[in-house]
């Protein structure tokens, strides 16, 4: 890998951000301009494997596409045989995960309805422009200090089929983190933002109460219980939570699509009629959502 304080593509590589599997993103400043933005990097033994290579590529032709303040706007492609990489905005935040690994539930209680309503409207503008993110999880969702939010990682993100396209459909082993994945995505159907919707729920619950709502002793497990299990309300394991804000989760849990909320826009409505989150917050009315 490119050493810190080195120069790739006309970036110098300031600070190492994140490491995965096969990729790393770093903190990098156009040499040109002195500009900063974060670069996403394949590791070295995933740089000349095609699956991977693809996977960035999708990612990188996903984020190209969107302009959105609470999705993270991708702006150069490189497909370098040996350093494939992209160039993204650069958000100094962390992760909704790293909150809930830091056990900072207090954050998420302070900010909850503007984190909410901030992945929500980036969901929404994503599903509006034809595509299911199909990965949402609190690991994807980025949040600052003050609670903006944007939305990251298109790795697995899809267009959504329209026209003749629905009609052909090859099942192949389905993709996505099984803690936040709907039944019909765990069934490897076609997906649209109900799809979307359920994991939404599935990181609106554990964002207010710790836990996932499914958990399971082995993968095979916890899918079934995706399929087959009717959730416990949020309520059940924090009090503090509203039974409207827990039927408002619920909702978006269901198992049948059709029983969800129709689109992220609906989401946003009913979010703005539940009146608290939290029973020991009293939250003003702004009137909008």
């Amino acid at each position: 890998m490119p050493d810190i304080n080195s120069v790739l593509a006309g970036y110098r590589l300031r600070s190492l951000i994140f490491t995965a599997q096969f990729t790393q993103v770093y903190e990098v400043v156009e040499v040109q301009s002195n500009r900063h933005f974060a670069m996403k990097i394949l590791l070295p033994e995933a740089a000349n494997q095609s699956e991977h290579r693809r996977t960035l590529f999708n990612e990188a032709e996903v984020g190209v596409k969107m302009t959105h303040a609470n999705v993270i706007r991708i702006v150069k492609v490189n497909r370098d045989p040996k350093t494939p990489h992209f160039i993204m905005e650069f958000f100094p935040a962390g992760s909704l995960r790293l909150r809930i690994q830091a056990k900072d539930l207090g954050f998420v209680k302070e900010h909850a309805r503007k984190i909410f309503k901030g992945a929500a409207t980036g969901l929404a503008y994503m599903n509006a422009s034809g595509y299911v993110h199909r990965d949402v999880k609190p690991d994807n969702i980025l949040v600052n200090s003050v609670g903006d939010t944007k939305m990251i990682d298109f790795a697995i993100t899809r267009k959504i089929p329209t026209g003749i396209a629905k009609w052909f459909h090859w099942r192949r082993r389905p993709q996505g983190t099984p803690t936040f994945m709907s039944p019909e995505q765990i069934r490897d159907e076609i997906l649209d933002g109900r799809a979307d919707i359920y994991s939404y729920g599935c990181t609106l619950y554990e964002l207010t109460t710790g836990r996932p709502p499914f958990r399971g002793t082995t993968q095979s497990d916890l899918l079934g219980r995706h399929l087959t299990e009717k959730p416990a309300p949020p309520s059940a394991y924090n009090p503090d939570l509203t039974d409207e804000f827990s039927a408002f989760v619920l909702k978006m849990l269901a198992k049948k699509k059709t029983d969800r909320p129709e689109h992220f826009h609906q989401v946003l409505i009913q979010l703005q009629q539940v009146k608290q989150i939290y029973k020991s917050v009293v939250e003003k009315d702004t009137g909008e959502y």
